[in-house]
């Protein structure tokens, strides 16, 4: 039997400015190692915002194809918080289709749309607030976490299937002398301590906290360093604002008195980052909703073995245990606890090195050709049903 031709339905940013377009390119790249025929196809506006010419020529695209199976993977952030896209089952044509949501459970569409209204519509599997058509038409529902795959079931009774995450940039190994060779590009001694924060730029990732933080941090260990290492322009947030929001982060930097502790490097090929882990002594994500196993920037710490300081959701993850797998900051969108837990994986080095241990551990199972074959997997299953 022929492996399954699949139209990955995707949308048009590119892979250094979206986190979901950049799963899209591991996966792809995953699948035609597996021996997958999975062709790309962008949902991309002939010019800005016009997401209807966008949507209906991608499902044209798909209809040309002829794909055995059609696979959209969607995030509202993707599309611009376009919710056309939530039309494309009416237009691919007759093929089983496939949805892996991305972002789940806070957006609607049209918003203003209260909450009961939407229940018995989404039981029916007529509509989706987040999704159109995308998840009552789908064969199949993909979603990377526990809570998303809750929430699915929750409303439209639909049994989704879970394929966790692996880290967005790959381990490239400990080059002899690299950590050194990382500290000297940034000017620093062998010995200062350099924190990592790995990810897009943006107001939800809490970095602001972090430089809040800092001159309580350097109060105890004046050599600390940290480095903000990720790109500033996203799908979420187009140039202009992320170069004003990179503006006012280096002001407040400043302010704080810690602007010389401050390096912004902006977006970084993979091997850089994978050097910057290796370099780093700990890393620290403050994301304002929490930070979850869904999350590729700190599974590519935990990866590289690097002790990583978390914000917890309201929903915590259950494999991220403080002092086990992760350091847990107990609050969000406060400084002051991120210097108490910094201040922690700073000052215990046995700390850290159990961290680093378990949460390696924790991930070492989570990779793109295991992503590979549960897709395979799924895809088959979805034509045996078809």
């Amino acid at each position: 039997m022929r492996p399954p031709r699949v139209a990955m339905v995707h949308g048009p940013g590119p892979p250094r400015e979206d986190g979901v377009a950049d799963y899209v390119a591991h996966l792809l790249e995953a699948l035609a190692a597996a021996g997958t025929n999975a062709i790309s196809v962008p949902v991309r506006p002939p010019a800005p915002g016009r997401w209807a010419a966008a949507t209906v020529a991608a499902g044209r695209t798909v209809r040309q194809l002829r794909p055995d199976v059609v696979h959209v993977q969607f995030a509202p952030s993707a599309y611009r918080f376009s919710a056309l896209p939530g039309l494309l089952p009416l237009l691919v044509g007759g093929p089983p289709l496939v949805t892996t949501v991305h972002e789940y459970g806070w957006w609607a569409a049209p918003a203003w749309v209260p909450g009961p209204v939407w229940r018995p519509v989404e039981a029916l599997r007529l509509w989706d607030r987040e999704t159109g058509r995308l998840v009552p038409a789908s064969r199949a529902v993909v979603v990377t976490n526990p809570a998303h795959a809750a929430l699915v079931r929750r409303r439209g009774g639909a049994r989704p299937v879970e394929i966790p995450l692996a880290a967005n940039v790959a381990d490239a190994g400990a080059a002899a002398g690299g950590r050194e060779r990382v500290r000297r590009r940034l000017g620093l001694p062998d010995s200062a301590f350099l924190l990592v924060f790995f990810g897009f730029v943006h107001p939800v990732k809490g970095v602001r906290y972090v430089l809040e933080a800092l001159p309580a941090l350097r109060a105890d260990r004046p050599d600390l360093h940290l480095v903000v290492a990720g790109g500033f322009t996203s799908q979420a947030l187009p140039e202009a604002e992320a170069s004003a929001f990179r503006a006012e982060l280096a002001e407040l930097a400043g302010r704080c008195g810690a602007g010389e502790a401050v390096t912004m490097t902006g977006y970084l090929p993979d091997a850089e980052v994978s050097a910057l882990l290796h370099a780093a002594d700990a890393a620290v994500l403050p994301f304002t909703a929490g930070v979850t196993g869904k999350s590729g920037a700190l599974l590519a710490a935990l990866g590289h073995g690097v002790p990583t300081a978390v914000t917890v959701p309201d929903d915590p993850d259950p494999d991220l245990r403080d002092g086990e797998t992760v350091a847990v900051i107990p609050a969000r969108r406060d400084a002051e606890a991120v210097a108490g837990t910094l201040r922690r994986l700073v000052s215990d080095g046995a700390l850290r090195a159990r961290l680093s241990r378990r949460g390696r551990a924790l991930v070492a199972d989570r990779s793109w050709p295991r992503i590979a074959a549960a897709h395979g997997a799924l895809y088959r299953q979805v034509l045996a049903g078809a």
